[in-house]
Parts: structure tokens; C-alpha cells; sequence
């Protein structure tokens, strides 16, 4: 049964917040739980819910199984080389770019395919939202979270020239 835009609205608006607090609950980063609530209600717009007796129910349980199938989509990625460098950027070291590959690593697949897709191929949001199958919001929410985790990782990184101001 499809519902309205303004229905579905209402029920993000009231549930949104508790509900992506019971994904993180499962292990979840705050990214990773807005994603799922977001497909949830995007599910309700596309009317893939049959009729819904009691629709509080239907969104924990929701995101409980979307919670449970991200985890086991988790478990079958395959983990980035460490030591080899698969990053190209032109006038950096290479310790430079290993740090940078280092802390891309760390971000959840998720944000990271949303740098590279930004940073390194350029396609807009708009783009990148469509090459996702996902919102636009929530690719630019996931560019910003990665964002905010690259600065903090980089940001206790030593770099060849930090090492070299403190030998001087």
C-alpha cells in the first residue's frame, strides 16, 4: 500500500530520532543508522509495506533486520591493501598518501565510496546519489561524516615534514 509523502513525513518526524538510536544499539555508527531508518521510510514510500497494523512496530522491526543485514553485508567486504599505494595524488609524499589511504580505510564503506566517488572521480552529490541508488541527503550527510573523520585522523598523523620541524 503506498502512503503519502505527508503520512511518512509525520512518522520520520516523530520516530526518526529513537529509531536510529535502536539501529546504533546493534553496533551501528550514528551514519550507518540514519541509512538504515532512511531506507525504511523510503520503503514506505516506494508502498514495498503491506497494510500496517500497528506501524511503530513495523519500523523497529524494520530496522532491526536492516541493522542485522548491514552487519552480514559488512562481513563480506574485502579489506584495502595497507602497504601499497592505490591512491594517486599528484606533489604528495608517499607517507603523505599512506596516511591518507590509512585513514580512508577507517572510514564505513559507505562514506568512503562517497569520497572517492566526490574527491577523486568529481560527480556532483546529485550524481553520486544516483550511481548509489540513494538519497542526496544522505550521500552529502555521509561525504560530511567522512570528512569530519579524515580531518581527525590526519590530524594526529605525523607527516615526513612534521618529523623533519621536530628534529630541526
Amino acid at each position: 500500500m503506498k502512503r503519502t509523502a505527508e503520512e511518512v513525513k509525520a512518522w520520520y518526524e516523530k520516530h526518526g530520532a529513537a529509531l536510529a538510536a535502536f539501529a546504533c544499539s546493534y553496533g551501528l555508527d550514528f551514519a550507518a543508522a540514519e541509512d538504515v531508518v532512511q531506507h525504511v521510510f523510503l520503503n514506505l514510500l516506494r508502498g514495498s509495506a503491506a497494510e500496517l497494523r500497528s506501524p511503530v512496530a513495523y519500523f523497529y522491526g524494520a530496522v532491526r533486520n536492516g541493522a542485522i543485514n548491514f552487519h552480514r553485508t559488512r562481513r563480506r567486504e574485502t579489506a584495502l591493501p595497507e602497504g601499497d599505494e592505490w591512491l594517486v595524488s599528484r606533489g604528495k609524499s608517499r607517507e603523505e598518501i599512506l596516511a591518507v589511504q590509512q585513514a580512508l580505510q577507517h572510514l564505513p564503506e559507505e562514506q568512503r565510496e562517497v569520497v572517492f566517488l566526490r574527491i577523486w572521480s568529481g560527480l556532483t552529490f546529485q550524481e553520486i546519489a544516483e550511481a548509489m541508488e540513494t538519497p542526496v541527503n544522505t550521500v552529502a550527510s555521509r561525504f560530511r561524516y567522512a570528512l569530519d573523520k579524515l580531518r581527525e585522523r590526519l590530524s594526529s598523523t605525523p607527516t615526513r615534514r612534521d618529523a623533519n620541524e621536530a628534529r630541526a
